[in-house]
């Protein structure tokens, strides 16, 4: 029997967090995703625009149409809320009478962690969905709402724990339709706990009620400062990116690493091998001013690949906005893009006489569709140019836009590749712009829209082997078709250590590890890359379908 997934997510976008439920509802896991939003009202399936009594541009707050039941509700900072994705056990198949248990089911379980929070007097009022604080008294207050949706025995939506939020926005809307009951929070009742202590109750309580296989929590880190997701991080004096890289490698719980000097192991030495095809597609791509991400993020497979006339493209520049703390990539504010790149791509395509392109992009956060724009017009010129070219693109996360991420999707790629790079706990120091949730979000709507989708893991950075399994179970969640594993390399002394060595072995139970969860294709070694056996990879996908 599987485990429940407890996953607390930090702060998501609500359309982030729907995408995840859906792909995760489509399949088998159980999840219970835990996380906070941004300012958004949500309206669900009967619910009434009337009940938003301002405009929502004006307070910051966006809007979200959603599929659950119920009608306008709040969510926002100093809120917990719960989503759990699960297969709920019943006797009609997800029916009426089945619901209305599941909803019971939520609600016990908010009431049991409330009570754990020191909060006893909470429970149900008749006739009235959620939880409430003193409901038997003259001024009941709804502490916590519930909308849920279960359909063929799976269940998405869930519960929003008011933790400690600004009530005052729940006077801009009509909470749930209920004009004449209060809200209220734990911090309003007295009890002034932290985030991550309703986040422990609750994800113990969830444990205990719904984990019929046990239970396997991960969470991201959870200091969150926004001046650290800001592009341009990296900073142009030497010796700015250590001390903040320093600071989140404590807040990740990592120390020490092995010196950059340390001789690696045996099976990560790789030979030099310049022969003449190397050299004929180094004049290739330099001869049109193209960039490589074999040369500027220093892979060990260059000789392997170019030997064999393959190489992976870098478009949008080669200056990006973040500053990842394992990617030797230049981080200035970039160039505009060159209108003529797709061409000129699509040209070094042609005269390598390429069966497989792949396409990469440094991330483009100056830009508003993130770059999607370029990857949208390469694809089209190779297609264009050479019609039988597999194209597969690895894309960065646009910052989650929908229409800039459709614009990649719409170019029909053979494979959508967007690496979540590590696992949960150490996003933050490993790639401090970009978010966990949101990378299974880009992997999720590139699934639902048709797509072959592929994710990237490197390992030994500070992660557990369980980490990466549970990053590789994540992965599976949302339809992830092919994983590729491979072993950190530290590039210069400004970047994170390397925690460990991952022997052959290890990377071989990562490769069983990801079968056994239905992965369709899992490469891993010491020397994959997201790019490594790229053909192969997606030709075996092909084959065989998860």
């Amino acid at each position: 029997m599987n485990p429940l997934r407890i996953r607390w997510l930090g702060r998501v976008s609500y359309r982030d967090a729907h995408a995840c439920q859906q792909a995760v509802f489509e399949r088998r896991g159980d999840y219970l995703l835990l996380l906070e939003h941004p300012h958004v009202f949500t309206l669900g399936l009967r619910g009434d625009e009337a009940n938003i009594l301002v405009d929502p541009a004006e307070v910051g707050a966006e809007v979200a149409y959603t599929d659950r039941g119920g009608d306008v509700t709040y969510h926002g900072p100093g809120q917990l809320v719960g989503y759990p994705v699960m297969t709920v056990p019943g006797k009609r198949g997800g029916g009426m009478a089945d619901t209305v248990a599941y909803v019971r089911s939520v609600e016990q379980l908010v009431i049991d962690a409330l009570a754990d929070l020191g909060l006893p007097e909470c429970g149900r009022l008749p006739d009235y969905p959620g939880v409430w604080a003193d409901p038997d008294g003259d001024d009941p207050r709804k502490i916590a709402a519930i909308g849920v949706r279960l359909s063929r025995t799976r269940s998405m939506h869930g519960f929003a724990l008011n933790v400690d939020c600004d009530l005052d926005w729940f006077g801009r809307i009509v909470p749930c339709g209920i004009p004449d009951k209060a809200v209220t929070s734990l911090a309003a009742e007295g009890r002034r706990v932290t985030m991550k202590d309703a986040v422990d109750a609750v994800a113990a309580r969830a444990a205990d009620r719904w984990g019929r296989g046990g239970a396997d929590r991960a969470d991201v880190a959870w200091r969150h400062r926004p001046e650290d997701l800001s592009p341009f991080s990296r900073g142009m004096g030497p010796g700015e990116r250590p001390v903040r890289l320093r600071s989140r490698m404590a807040e990740a719980g990592l120390e020490g690493g092995l010196d950059i000097a340390a001789r690696k192991p045996a099976w990560m030495r790789v030979p030099l091998h310049t022969g003449p095809e190397f050299r004929r597609l180094k004049a290739v791509l330099h001869g049109r001013d193209l960039v490589t991400v074999c040369e500027e993020a220093g892979c060990p497979n260059i000789f392997e690949c170019w030997n064999q006339g393959t190489a992976t493209f870098m478009i949008n520049g080669h200056r990006c906005t973040r500053a990842c703390g394992f990617c030797l990539v230049d981080t200035q504010r970039p160039e505009p893009p060159d209108p003529m790149e797709p061409e000129r791509v699509a040209d070094a395509v042609e005269a390598m006489g390429l069966d497989y392109a792949v396409i990469t992009s440094v991330a483009r956060d100056d830009l508003p569709d993130g770059g999607a724009a370029g990857f949208a017009a390469v694809v089209e010129a190779i297609r264009r140019r050479t019609p039988g070219v597999r194209v597969e693109v690895l894309i960065p996360d646009c910052k989650g836009d929908p229409e800039a991420l459709a614009a990649v999707f719409d170019a029909r790629p053979d494979v959508l590749n967007h690496n979540i790079e590590t696992a949960a706990r150490l996003q933050r120091v490993v790639r401090p712009s970009a978010g966990y949730a949101r990378s299974l979000a880009v992997l999720a709507r590139a699934k639902a829209a048709g797509l072959t989708t592929k994710s990237s893991i490197i390992v030994g950075m500070g992660e557990t082997d369980e980490e990466a399994a549970q990053t590789m179970a994540d992965l599976a969640a949302v339809g992830t078709d092919i994983v590729t594993v491979g072993q950190y390399l530290r590039p210069t002394t400004h970047h994170l250590p390397v925690a460990r060595w991952v022997s052959p072995d290890q990377f071989e139970r990562f490769r069983e590890i990801g079968q056994a969860l239905g992965i369709a294709h899992v490469e891993a070694s010491p020397l994959t890359r997201s790019s490594h056996h790229a053909q192969h990879a997606h030709t075996q996908a092909l084959a065989h379908p998860a």
